[in-house]
This record gives structure tokens, sequence and C-alpha cells, in this order.
């Protein structure tokens, strides 16, 4: 006997990247976290936390942060809804529009909670396929007609970023709403933003996983119209973002100057890991996130993933079509990347 619904029974849940013991001596380039420490100013904020801070129920609005990425962004504060980590957004999304006789679209392959999250609501999925570059099947997304229509930009896995035009092309010709989900685009050379304000359908999510370095934090927020957040409120959990997260999160977002360190960090440590991994033979997706799609030369990734794991080096490994002969590889610390360039040479 199970005491839950068939869908659930039937479930495939998703699985999250492989996370260490603290004593695990490991090079994780896994899930995709900044390598570097978060804001001096945020690390300040929880250093010295008030007691009533804790005591309290926070604002079930998150103002503190709200108002502080309000500003950061250049938004009125109605238009940002803060959430637990983008996901939670997804979820809200999700619960709030899809459903049965309501599908739910993307293109594929990217971020496989969209299809776990669907699948929860017993949504429809619609699953476009993207073409060997990752180009966005604009045209067949519009022509699918679901309630929620979800882009991954910079898509992940592949890292590659939809051309503004054609998001807005899309939002122009859907009935229902697009979401744009942009986790990785603080490594970008563009945002979407702009369609929030401009297509009364669009939102975009933000985290503060990635380039932000509080990943642990769990905090994002979504950006659109008031009138479409305030439709989307009415599913949250009341107090959805907790007060540690709210502070620390609004000292984060302000201090502009050590997230642009940081930032640059990275991007020229992905530039210096792909032409390490181009050199050695790999096909390499040109990537506007903190990742690495490759391709090892003869496609054998299962056996690098295994091998890699072995000496103690942590990358991504999908199973599944289309994704079964690649590594999604984050960027790390450049001796982290070096000492991955140097395991990879041994074995190939």
């Amino acid at each position: 006997m199970s005491y839950f619904r068939d869908n659930i029974d039937s479930l495939s849940p998703y699985v999250p990247g492989e996370q260490p013991g603290a004593d695990e001596k490991v090079i994780k380039l896994n899930t995709n976290e900044n390598p570097y420490p978060p804001s001096p100013a945020a690390m300040e904020v929880v250093r010295r936390l008030a007691g009533d801070l804790l005591r309290r129920y926070p604002n079930p609005c998150a103002r503190e942060f709200r108002a502080a990425a309000a500003h950061v962004l250049g938004f009125d504060e109605p238009w940002i809804l803060p959430g637990n980590g983008s996901d939670e957004l997804l979820t809200m999304l999700m619960r709030s529009t899809a459903g049965v006789g309501r599908p739910a679209a993307y293109p594929v392959p990217t971020y496989v909670l969209y299809r776990t999250l669907a699948e929860i609501q017993e949504a429809e999925t619609i699953e476009v396929p993207f073409d060997e570059e990752y180009n966005l099947p604009a045209g067949e997304l519009a022509e699918a007609g679901a309630a929620l229509t979800l882009v991954a930009s910079p898509n992940s896995p592949s890292g590659t970023l939809a051309p503004n035009d054609q998001l807005a092309d899309l939002a122009n010709h859907l009935s229902g709403i697009l979401v744009i989900d942009e986790a990785y685009v603080d490594f970008a050379d563009s945002s979407a933003l702009d369609l929030a304000r401009s297509c009364d359908n669009v939102v975009v999510l933000r985290t503060l996983s990635k380039g932000y370095s509080l990943a642990g934090l769990r905090l994002g927020f979504a950006v659109a119209n008031p009138a479409l957040l305030e439709g989307l409120s009415k599913v949250k959990d009341s107090y959805n973002v907790d007060a540690v997260a709210a502070a620390a999160g609004a000292a984060a977002i302000r201090d502009r100057a050590h997230f642009r360190a940081n930032i640059d960090r990275v991007k020229a440590s992905r530039n210096k890991l792909s032409a390490d991994l181009l050199a050695m033979g790999f096909q390499v997706w040109p990537s506007q996130a903190n990742f690495l799609l490759a391709r090892p030369p003869g496609g054998d990734a299962q056996r690098l993933y295994e091998d890699l794991k072995g000496r103690g080096i942590l990358v991504r490994y999908f199973k599944q079509p289309r994704l079964d002969d690649k590594l999604r590889i984050t960027v790390g610390h450049d001796q982290d990347n070096a000492a991955l360039i140097a395991a990879l040479g041994k074995m190939l």
C-alpha cells in the first residue's frame, strides 16, 4: 500500500550533485559553487547577528533584502519577490500556473528540476530539443502554447546565452508566462532583465548562490510586473526567507566592488580552463556561466568522471541522452583547474 499520489510514486526525484563531507579532501568542480569567499560585509552581518533577529519571525517579504535588490537593479520594491533560493521560486511558479491541461515547456537538455516540478503538479511537459549549438528553439516553444515556458539563460549544462531579441519575440508570442532563469547571468555579457519591465508576462529569476558565493544561504529572487508577482505570492510560504539570509543577502548585493572582482576572476579562469581543454582535444561549448560543457576526445565521459572521482576530483556527469558523452566542469580556483588538467593529461 502507498500513502502517496500515483504521480508521486512514479516520480523520479531530482538528484543534486555530490556533496562530500566537511572532512573529505576533494577538488570540488561539480555543483557550480563560486570558488571565492562571500562579501566581507555579508560575513560581518552574520557575525554580529542579534538574538532578537533569530527569536522573532522574519519580515514575510524579506523587506531588507528586497529593498537592497531593488535599489541595486533600479526597480521599485514591488517588482522584487525574494525566495528560498531560485528553486523555491520555480516551485511557486509551477504550483501557481501548471497542472492538468496546463503544460510546461522548455528546451532540452536543461535544468532537470523543471521536469520534476511539472510532474509533481501532474502537468504535461513539452520538451523542445536544442540543436547541437544550443540555439534557442523559440519558434517551437511559442507553438507549444504552454501555460509556463522556462528558458535557462545561460543554460545549464551548456552555459550558452539566449539572445534578448529572441526572448522578447518568444514572450510576445506566448499566451502564458515566460520564465527566464538567470541563475548564472552574473558571469554573462548581457542580461534579459529589461524584458521583465517591458513584457508583463516575463519573470526573470536571479540567485545569490553563484555570483555572490552564498549557495549555503539559499536566497534568490524574482523580478516581474507587480501584478504578476501578486498572484505568485499567493502560493509562497508565510516566511519563506529567513532573517539571516535577508540581512546577509542585503549586505552582499550592495557590495558591488567585491562582487565585480570575484566575477572578473572567475571569467579569467573560465577562459584559461576552456583554452586548456581545447588544447587537449576536448570540444568545449562557449560558456557565459561559471562552468564549461566539454566533450572529451572519443566521448568516453563516464570513464573520465569515474577516474577523476577516484583521484579526488569531482565533476558532473549526466547519464542521459545527448549528455552522456560530456562532462560539466565548474570553474574553480586556478590551482584546482590546473590539478584537473594535469589529471586529465595523465588519463588521456
